[in-house]
């Protein structure tokens, strides 16, 4: 899992541009969090806390967290305090440190097997702790670092930088081999779940799937095939024959990973814009900013900036629920055996959604400022958020069709 989009000074000017009092105001929670009088809290966004943990040794915003695969007891996070920390999920307490890093830390995750943690920061630094010992075995330093993940099956590490250039390590020996991208930064990547690909998505809206093996890449999608502006996020369902891109262009693209041939586009119509732009004034901009797909249905979930949540029908080929959230959507999740779609976004809040109705399950809230990054466990009992207001939370999700 990987840094936001957006920088931090994006997220607060798009935090200034939310109007609480706007959208929402028929639902009865909407007023009710609002309206409480909490001194000092911003429009009101910590009326309510309902996470169960709060982990605060971050002195700055936390842009990522990973859960540990194997007991999902532990959490990984990393901050613009250029720190990261392991720690205990059930009571906030710190395992370990993961220290030496000079920037920001925007990546940070386990390995398959939750032997190995890594952490990445913007300026290129690649740490490997070994989690058991709490001990660093391995770092190397790339140019500046857009991603990184580790493989779904070995101890191999893949990450792409601004240069263009997609790295593949084998951890511990640091076994090294590069994937050569057009001459702009590898904004997004995912190996797919054979393990033997990964497709890897550029700022020129071209994507390459790349043959981990040979080093080759398999397919290029670019021009018409390709998306017109940079790549967001890019996703793979659970067998790896489709993947599906998201974009600036506000297209999500679905893709046969065999052929390399483009399936179809989803395209986002414009809404109207809420209030008539003056002159001079800029419209507001919308982009994929998250998205992946159902495993035991045949759906995908794009989350865009301006706060709309897609539900698509990949046998039909179509829109099948809008769900609008009151503040752009910085990342989505599908619960692993259902087809409920969790969403975390600027507003602070993180929802879940019945994709089969389209209808809003539950809300949690505790930030007091916007989610930035968020990990499910894998029997979806627990969410893991972190945020702008330099925490991260633990909640419990209670649902009562379970």
């Amino acid at each position: 899992m990987c840094a936001p989009l957006l920088s931090a000074d994006d997220l607060a000017d798009e935090m200034e541009d939310v109007d609480f009092d706007d959208e929402g105001a028929e639902e009865p929670d909407a007023e009710a969090w609002e309206t409480e009088d909490d001194e000092g809290v911003e429009d009101g966004m910590e009326a309510q806390d309902d996470s169960e943990v709060t982990f605060s040794l971050h002195s700055a915003s936390v842009f990522c967290v990973s859960l540990d695969p194997k007991t999902n007891t532990l959490a990984v996070t990393g901050g613009e305090d250029d720190k990261a920390f392991v720690w205990r999920v059930s009571d906030g307490e710190l395992l370990f440190e993961c220290s030496g890093h000079k920037d920001s830390v925007t990546c940070a995750s386990f390995s398959h097997d939750s032997i190995f943690v890594a952490t990445g920061d913007m300026s290129g630094l690649i740490k490997v702790w070994r989690v058991d010992a709490k001990e660093e075995v391995w770092s190397f330093e790339v140019g500046d670092l857009e991603w990184m993940e580790w493989h779904p099956q070995a101890h191999v590490l893949l990450a792409g930088t601004a240069d263009g250039n997609s790295w593949m390590w084998k951890i511990p020996s640091g076994d090294c081999k590069t994937f050569q991208g057009p001459a702009c930064p590898a904004t997004c990547g995912r190996i797919l779940p054979d393990g033997k690909r990964a497709v890897v998505g550029y700022e020129d809206g071209t994507m390459r799937i790349w043959d981990l093996k040979q080093g080759t890449s398999l397919h290029v999608l670019k021009g018409q095939d390709g998306h017109q502006d940079p790549l967001t996020c890019v996703a793979s369902n659970q067998d790896g024959s489709l993947i599906m891109t998201g974009s600036v262009d506000c297209h999500a693209k679905l893709v046969n990973s065999a052929t390399g041939k483009v399936v179809c586009v989803f395209k986002m119509e414009n809404t109207a814009p809420k209030a008539p732009t003056g002159e001079g004034e800029e419209a507001e901009s919308n982009s994929v900013e998250s998205l992946g797909f159902c495993n035991v249905m045949p759906l995908a979930a794009v989350g865009y900036l301006d706060g709309t949540l897609a539900i698509y029908d990949l046998s039909t080929q179509s829109l099948r629920h809008k769900c609008q959230h009151e503040s752009g959507i910085v990342q989505l999740l599908w619960e692993e055996s259902s087809a409920v779609v969790y969403t975390c976004s600027l507003d602070g809040a993180v929802r879940l959604w019945d994709a089969r109705s389209g209808k809003m399950i539950s809300e949690y809230r505790g930030h007091s400022a916007e989610i930035l990054d968020f990990a499910v466990n894998k029997d979806a009992s627990i969410v893991v958020t972190t945020s702008g207001d330099h925490q991260a939370k633990v909640f419990c999700v209670q649902r009562p069709d379970r």
